[in-house]
């Protein structure tokens, strides 16, 4: 890969990853919103905002870090699985877009209908308590991730035998 292509799927992985935190971050200060603020209206809008919205966004800055991790993998020196951290990483990716997929979208529409309740002053038996789980696991592996991108610890997943 040559210099100026590396340097822009680089970028183009930088700011996927940053993007995807962001969303966390915005998910988690929904969440918390949600479940501190006294006004229905607010609650109701809160979680409308993210059962409706927060998948997609959430998914393709996954994919494309992923995409771009793999690119980055397989046209520099480190290779997709010749050095730990860069497996880690990689697994790590695929983890969080599968619970992106299989764990997170199946319950938005469930929640993006709880704050609709909430906005029209209804009561709602839907139990939005375990939402927090998400943005902290989520943000919790990409800091992790950064960490290893930047300190790359642990060496050669099989050591050269010359």
């Amino acid at each position: 890969m040559g210099m100026g292509l590396r340097r822009a799927t680089l970028v183009v992985h930088i700011v996927s990853a940053g993007a995807w935190i962001g969303i966390d971050v915005l998910v988690g200060v929904l969440v918390v919103g949600g479940w501190f603020t006294a006004d229905p209206q607010i609650q109701g809008l809160a979680y409308q905002a993210l059962g409706t919205f927060v998948v997609g966004p959430m998914l393709v800055s996954g994919l494309v870090c992923l995409v771009s991790g793999i690119l980055l993998g397989l046209g520099t020196r480190f290779g997709l699985i010749r050095y730990w951290w860069v497996a880690v990483k990689l697994a790590m990716n695929i983890v969080l877009c599968v619970l992106i997929v299989f764990a997170l979208q199946p319950g938005m529409a469930e929640v993006a209908a709880h704050g609709r309740l909430l906005a029209a002053s209804a009561e709602s038996p839907i139990d939005v308590s375990q939402l927090f789980f998400p943005p902290a696991v989520s943000l919790a592996a990409l800091t992790f991730a950064t960490i290893l991108g930047v300190f790359k610890p642990w060496g050669r997943i099989r050591q050269d035998s010359r």
